[in-house]
């Protein structure tokens, strides 16, 4: 019976199956044609992951090989400034020191041993991070769109258990432009066709307001069904966008946190507290997947043992490397110099000509410029040719080039980079 079951569902749809192995050459084979212990050249290396790899991204041709603090070098040998920083994951810089050795030392201790057990390590990170960010609790996830989901789930169940929502009538409201990762409830609140189109159909119980609109938010939140209000303080993805001062902010802080705008928290701009704060990428510092849903107790004790969990989330290795990470943080000053030189990258990059770069814009070291495009470049072309002269940086929606270095980035390598912006938007 199981056979003939599988033999329809094959016949109907490919079967979603885990950790199945399904290939038709032996495993040992296939490894051994590997050239693992060769060096690759660059084109065979987008060649590799061409013809293995899921055609869901649309990468710069630079194949990357090594990194450390401000920069990265490729196959060949050729060193770039780092100008998006992994997202914001590498705000302390590649491959740091403290955080490698945090990742070495507990590495050789403990990594793993699920939620079903304590561990010596976990409750020091909750201490550590509750208290620097001023929450009762934190609850530990692994990425950052699992933060995002676990702030939903969290703002639900308070709905239900707290407000007194009718059952499965929450609302939670999110501004037109946002963007917090893939999974199916992300895109049930995304407007951007690429992250929704043919992937219907969608999580209901999420409205959308337009971002920066006081006046559309509090005609949301004359909803008694509401649960909750999930923004972005800057929208990262939608090109740095930012709102007027006085917009109130809430929650999601994973791009936007951990010293980037120069504040610890970019809410910190607009002296805010919300209500729940979700905290990823920066968090360990871009060397293992760490993220953190802090509350507090009105809102995190609605969930009960066995709600909600995930058998990475709060792993000693996860929390070794995330305190030390926020640990570097603090230390350097990272926010303060954030500030500065975003002030100063800003000033250098206004000296352009309007007539090609109409706008630039942001806060602390999360900053973007606006392309105005002829037959002749785009942003697209731009970011080529700045790889060429020694400097990654990527397009987003078409037109605008987010810039966004590691925060340990000093005066003189800000003036350098912004010559080198100058030089190439300049020489088409």
């Amino acid at each position: 019976m199981i056979s003939k079951l599988s033999h329809s569902l094959r016949s109907v749809a490919p079967a979603l199956t885990r950790a199945v192995h399904s290939g038709t050459r032996p495993a040992s084979t296939a490894a051994s044609k590997l050239k693992m212990d060769q060096p690759l050249t660059a084109e065979e290396v987008y060649a590799r992951e061409e013809k293995y790899g899921a055609h869901n991204y649309h990468p710069l041709p630079v194949a990357l090989e090594k990194g450390k603090g401000l920069y990265v070098w490729d196959v060949e040998g050729n060193r770039y400034y780092d100008f998006l920083s992994a997202y914001s994951a590498v705000n302390q810089g590649h491959c740091h020191p403290k955080i490698i050795a945090a990742l070495n030392a507990q590495a050789s201790r403990l990594t793993l041993t699920s939620r079903a057990f304590y561990n010596d390590i976990l409750g020091a990170y909750e201490q550590y991070i509750t208290t620097l960010f001023g929450y009762d609790k934190v609850l530990p996830m692994n990425t950052g769109v699992e933060g995002g989901e676990t702030a939903c789930k969290l703002a639900r169940k308070w709905a239900y258990t707290v407000k007194g929502v009718p059952k499965n009538q929450a609302k939670i409201i999110f501004a037109n432009g946002n963007f917090w990762g893939r999974t199916m409830a992300a895109i049930s609140s995304s407007t951007d066709p690429s992250s929704y189109e043919d992937f219907g159909p969608f999580m209901p119980g999420f409205g959308l307001i337009p971002y920066n609109d006081i006046p559309a938010l509090e005609k949301a939140l004359q909803d008694p069904n509401v649960a909750a209000f999930m923004v972005e303080p800057i929208q990262g993805e939608a090109g740095v966008v930012i709102p007027d001062p006085g917009i109130p902010h809430h929650s999601d802080e994973v791009q936007t946190g951990l010293a980037r705008t120069g504040r610890r928290l970019a809410v910190d701009h607009e002296e805010v507290r919300p209500d729940i704060v979700i905290l990823g990428k920066a968090l360990s510092g871009g060397v293992y997947p760490v993220s953190a849903v802090l509350c507090d107790d009105e809102v995190m004790l609605t969930i009960k043992p066995g709600e909600h969990g995930s058998t990475y989330g709060g792993n000693p290795l996860a929390c070794g490397v995330a305190m030390a990470a926020l640990e570097v943080l603090e230390e350097e000053k990272l926010a303060e110099n954030a500030e500065k030189m975003g002030q100063l990258l800003r000033s250098e990059l206004s000296k352009l000509p309007k007539e090609i770069v109409p706008i630039v814009r942001g806060k602390g070291l999360l900053n973007a410029i606006v392309i105005k495009e002829t037959k002749d470049y785009d942003a697209w072309r731009v970011c080529m040719r700045l790889r060429d002269n020694g400097l990654l940086a990527k397009p987003t929606h078409g037109d605008i080039i987010r810039l966004a270095p590691p925060l340990i980035i000093k005066d003189h390598e800000v003036r350098e980079c912004a010559d080198i912006i100058q030089r190439t938007i300049m020489s088409f």
